[in-house]
């Protein structure tokens, strides 16, 4: 059972334009059950090309019903039917957004005549719905209006059925519509050559310029994430479009892709990327002595003049260590900044036993991240995945033979390449550890070997 649609609209985008007219035929498979085709008010302009292509104008849509209006017939229609449309995508984006306007959830399994057509028909140049009507002899009644295109792309889709477009309509839905949610010029080898391993991608434009930049535990799997369902915001659609190659890079484990495409992300600056695309603003835990002998812990901005005893890319995160610190080392929440309520100097405690338990926080911070390794399985037989911090920063990562000796930094080193420090990578990595402790190797302990 088949709704087949054509709308007319104001413009390009659902979420930005309305619908000028709507046509639905209900067909199926042998005969044309239902015919339904309306004007509708779309509350926006229609712009003066659009009506002369259309032939649609302001005038003739000003009393017409609202989309609102119709909107419980047209769910009824459409409702248990595969919806069919000749560049699928778009008659499906505005009817489903313009839907859930009119509180209606609806969703259905979609095939598009212009793909369609490809399979059946191979061989034309063209594939546009009037270019793919004429080399099939099958007219076109008021074209670009609602009407006349869905009664045409009825008789197309009827044409292909006739073509064994019955095992063609099998494949699609065995591939559950991948091939019609992919960018209109990203090729679907492109999916199909992705592994399913971790690493790093990039989205390349007609220019082949690096877009988007992103990581994944699977390849495949994450790529083809990014084009399932329908957003309809301008912008996202301008993306898929903008989307013509796919180039991966492989890592060896999820934390090193991750680390990966953060380096990635600064190294090239994608125009589609926005997190990690700002000029990096970090936060540190001090230590001071204030005039009464108190060494004091704060929060600040990352600075030359002051060395910071640990360092985070988030207030957030600074904010949440130190008060795991004032828990873990019973210290007093408002001589860190942390609670506002007034101090009362009589009851304060002895200088000398506060200093030592803000000593022990500060040593548990500096020691615990200082000079470690970050040691992980790999698929790869006797290799370890391996990650360096030194001196509190990231040094580099890379795999190293099963048998290395962790203790040894100059042997470790020889199997690592070297990559730029930033605060993002130290806070996923300082994430993993504590997921993850048994993976955590502080580099001054003695016979540590991984087999």
């Amino acid at each position: 059972m088949f709704a087949i649609v054509d709308i007319e609209t104001t413009g390009s985008f659902a979420a930005e334009n309305g619908i000028t007219e709507i046509a639905i035929v209900l067909f199926n498979g042998k005969e044309v059950e239902k015919r339904f085709t309306t004007l509708i008010q779309p509350r926006y302009p229609i712009p003066k090309f659009v009506s002369q292509l259309t032939g649609i104008t302001n005038a003739m849509v000003a009393h017409a019903p609202l989309f609102a209006d119709v909107a419980a017939d047209v769910f009824r229609m459409l409702q248990n039917r595969i919806f069919v449309a000749h560049n699928v995508n778009f008659d499906y984006s505005f009817i489903k957004y313009h839907l859930k306007a009119c509180g209606y959830e609806w969703n259905a399994r979609k095939l598009c005549t212009l793909k369609l057509a490809r399979e059946a028909f191979p061989g034309f140049p063209k594939y546009g719905l009037g270019s793919i009507c004429r080399q099939l002899d099958i007219s076109i009644e008021n074209r670009h209006r609602a009407g006349g295109d869905a009664d045409a792309t009825c008789i197309l889709f009827d044409r292909i059925l006739q073509k064994g477009g019955t095992a063609i309509l099998k494949t699609f839905f065995k591939k559950e519509n991948r091939a019609q949610i992919l960018p209109p010029n990203l090729p679907m080898e492109a999916i199909q050559r992705l592994p399913n391993t971790p690493g790093v991608y990039h989205f390349h434009n007609k220019k082949d310029k690096i877009i988007y930049t992103g990581k994944a535990k699977s390849l495949k799997t994450r790529v083809a994430g990014h084009f399932t369902g329908f957003t309809t915001s301008s912008r996202r659609q301008e993306f898929l479009r903008n989307i013509f190659s796919i180039s991966f890079i492989h890592c060896p484990t999820e934390l090193q892709a991750a680390i990966l495409e953060s380096i990635e992300i600064r190294k090239r600056w994608p125009q589609y990327n926005i997190s990690q695309k700002h000029r990096e603003q970090a936060f540190g835990i001090f230590s001071f002595e204030d005039a009464k002998g108190y060494w004091r812990l704060a929060i600040d901005k990352i600075n030359k003049q002051a060395k910071a005893i640990a360092t985070y890319p988030l207030f957030s995160e600074a904010h949440n260590a130190l008060w795991k610190l004032v828990r873990a080392h019973d210290l007093d929440a408002r001589m860190c900044f942390l609670d506002r309520t007034p101090m009362d100097a009589d009851k304060l405690p002895p200088v000398a036993e506060y200093n030592d338990r803000v000593k022990l926080a500060i040593q548990a911070v500096t020691t615990g991240f200082t000079d470690f390794l970050v040691v992980e399985k790999t698929n790869q037989k006797n290799k370890l995945s391996c990650i360096l911090i030194e001196h509190n920063k990231f040094y580099g990562m890379g795999i190293v033979p099963s048998r290395t000796d962790l203790t040894n930094k100059i042997a470790v080193k020889k199997f690592l390449e070297q990559y730029p420090h930033n605060t993002t990578i130290l806070s996923l990595i300082r994430a993993h550890v504590l997921k993850h402790p048994e993976q955590f190797f502080r580099m001054e302990n003695t016979g540590v070997m991984v087999e």
